[in-house]
């Protein structure tokens, strides 16, 4: 009776996975057949709610996979190490009695490291085999050298680089409120706190208790250059963009070429094929020309003068190869740096050398107002600019 109810959740989960396949289906429902072999206590419902919730996010990536079927399958604690085991035999082929202890090929939460296995095309790309997909079994060895030029990489390696990028953990730039909080290494005393305990212990001395200002994520505004001479640089921060979104919600992101868009609702989307496409189809000058200081003037005046950069850190993603007017880019810099906080440029063609600015006519009119150039032509320098973010504030 049980293998039968097992068995009658193919029909869901192939409602529950779209276009994923009949066979990817049963897949994932052999899986949990698997896991209820192994003795682990499952019902329909958990296994129906695994296949709709692989529907969701991307099935080519083990890793979500994984975290789908740990959020939905397994209920105690001391069920983990026999999904993990589960897992490692039924998706990446290990032998049985592989332990958990082993877990150098389990998905992890971060998913930073140098080197992945990765399909050889983007999320959502057609697949140039017509044959049916098999989770975890097709595969390539892509090594990703993170410090190589974004322009440089093959189709293969900027869709294994964009897929490290959706996994990178971003912290935005902090400041100080006005709140304060209790802080034994604070400047001023809680008086309130002392006095309250006074009264509380009558004849004793209270202990000497200080108050700290409290710290509160820092607005954060991302303009990306979305022009022709970005095109080999805007896609992958694009995505950066987007994993920034998705760390805090006090982000917001505009595009701009020859007009300047506002992106932030595409991308509150759970899958980045989704977020990436909505957000192509609200910029209509994608590839263009490129018109900065316009653009500059555009957001100061519709969003700018309105609070959305009080207090904010402006983070500009342009090679500065502007085919406008040097002094209104010099001008609109200008008062935008008088508006936010500061103003951080990054810019593909510093390379590794973020002393210099470029010898551009964009960025020696708008270099005298820049707080702090950033490069972002590869992975290391997208990396390094996000642990770095948090003290930018």
């Amino acid at each position: 009776m049980a293998d039968a109810a097992f068995g009658s959740t193919v029909a869901a989960a192939r409602h529950a996975g779209g276009d994923a396949g009949v066979e990817f289906s049963e897949h994932l429902v052999g899986f949990g057949h698997a896991l209820r072999g192994e003795g682990l206590p499952l019902g329909t419902d958990s296994v129906i709610a695994f296949c709709t919730a692989v529907s969701q996010l991307t099935p080519s990536d083990l890793a979500d996979v994984y975290w789908a079927g740990r959020t939905t399958l397994v209920r105690r604690r001391d069920h983990l190490p026999l999904y993990d085991e589960v897992f490692g035999r039924h998706f990446l082929g290990h032998a049985a009695g592989h332990g958990p202890e082993d877990t150098s090929s389990v998905p992890n939460a971060h998913g930073t490291g140098g080197t992945l296995n990765v399909p050889d095309s983007e999320p959502g790309a057609e697949s140039s085999d017509d044959g049916a997909m098999v989770l975890g079994r097709q595969a390539s060895g892509i090594e990703i050298e993170r410090n190589k030029r974004f322009a440089e990489c093959a189709p293969a390696e900027l869709a294994a680089l964009r897929r490290i990028m959706a996994q990178v953990r971003l912290e935005p730039p902090r400041r100080r409120s006005r709140r304060q909080r209790s802080d034994p290494a604070g400047a001023r005393l809680d008086i309130r706190r002392m006095a309250r305990d006074a009264v509380r212990l009558s004849h004793s001395a209270p202990a000497v208790s200080r108050l700290g200002r409290c710290e509160r994520p820092r607005p954060l505004v991302l303009m990306l250059d979305v022009s022709g001479s970005m095109a080999d640089y805007s896609r992958n921060l694009l995505q950066f963009a987007y994993s920034m979104r998705r760390a805090a919600q006090k982000v917001e992101v505009f595009c701009f070429g020859t007009r300047l868009t506002r992106i932030t609702p595409a991308l509150d989307r759970r899958n980045p094929d989704d977020a990436m496409r909505l957000a192509a189809e609200r910029v209509l000058d994608w590839d263009g020309g490129t018109q900065i200081g316009a653009s500059l003037e555009t957001f100061i005046r519709r969003w700018g003068r309105q609070g959305l950069s009080r207090g904010a850190t402006v983070v500009i993603c342009s090679d500065g190869l502007d085919r406008g007017e040097p002094a209104a880019l010099a001008g609109a810099t200008e008062r935008l740096g008088r508006l936010c906080h500061r103003i951080v440029w990054m810019n593909p063609l510093v390379g590794d050398d973020t002393a210099t600015l470029p010898n551009t006519l964009g960025m020696m009119a708008a270099g005298p107002f820049i707080d702090r150039l950033e490069s972002g032509h590869d992975l290391d320098s997208l990396e390094r600019f996000a642990v770095a973010l948090a003290q930018v504030g």
